[in-house]
């Protein structure tokens, strides 16, 4: 009942801010509950099929996912995501820790600093040009142009691979991906990576479960807890004010990355 309620909370954040919930499953498994990296890993991809099940619904009717440029991204990502799950099998579970304590100073650095990089007013009419209504932002019917589409799905599978490796669903390089280097809106991008997120952590779920590394009752009851929280999220979000996701996101990242480097440190 504790790990479930935990994962409800999970799935609220991942759905909120597109990271499926990995960069809360992680360190509750691994302190809480005594799993190691690898087992935690792959509890954690299930729980993120969960959060993007129950997120990706209703992002999509209110038509903030772009649902075609997440299956773009998604071609490169799920090809890292399994060589990712590959290469993970065979590392130590304080390089785990500390790759994904990398990743998260990384994202929260950038979204810190970085200024929100849309291309909106003056877009070019083309395929890659789409259009989104945000009320929260006092957003309605504004378009935007998604750049940088060829570089952008080359460092997809670098998210694939972190996702994998290390259990955070890859939203954590995919939203500050698609919102400072692609110019897509921060609300898109995160509905965006809720959507991309569940392919990516199932395809590299399915070579845990291969392996025979998924502790299924865990992972079941992550599952569980991590549905119900996506669906709460969805609608927390879609109250929550642009600007304002950027600034709670980038302290999310900052506070898992800092306790993640006590436990690979063997303070925790």
């Amino acid at each position: 009942m504790v790990l479930m309620l935990i994962a409800i909370g999970a799935g609220i954040v991942g759905a909120l801010f597109g990271l499926g919930g990995g960069i809360i499953f992680i360190p509750v498994l691994t302190i809480l509950f005594g799993l190691d990296a690898t087992e935690a890993v792959a509890a954690s991809l299930v729980g993120i099929v969960a959060t993007s099940t129950g997120s990706a619904t209703g992002f999509v009717k209110k038509g903030l996912s772009n649902i075609r440029l997440g299956m773009l991204l998604e071609i490169t990502t799920t090809i890292g995501a399994i060589i990712g799950a590959i290469i993970a099998s065979y590392l130590e579970n304080w390089i785990l820790l500390i790759l994904f304590s990398m990743v998260m100073l990384y994202s929260g650095f950038k979204m810190a600093v970085s200024p929100e990089r849309t291309e909106i007013g003056e877009c070019r009419e083309n395929e890659l040009t789409f259009e989104y209504s945000d009320p929260a932002s006092g957003v309605e019917n504004r378009k935007y142009e998604v750049r940088n589409i060829r570089s952008g799905m080359a460092l997809c599978t670098i998210a694939g691979a972190v996702s994998s490796m290390t259990g955070v669903g890859g939203g954590s390089i995919k939203v500050p991906l698609m919102n400072i280097y692609m110019h897509v809106p921060i609300k898109v991008a995160s509905a965006t990576s809720s959507y991309m997120i569940g392919i990516t952590a199932f395809s590299g779920a399915i070579i845990y479960l291969i392996m025979g590394t998924i502790p299924l009752q865990v992972a079941a009851t992550v599952a569980i807890g991590a549905y119900i929280g996506a669906v709460i999220g969805t609608r927390i979000a879609g109250r929550t004010n642009a600007s304002a996701l950027k600034r709670y996101m980038s302290a999310v990242f900052f506070i898992i990355a800092f306790v993640m480097v006590l436990k690979a440190g063997g303070y925790l």
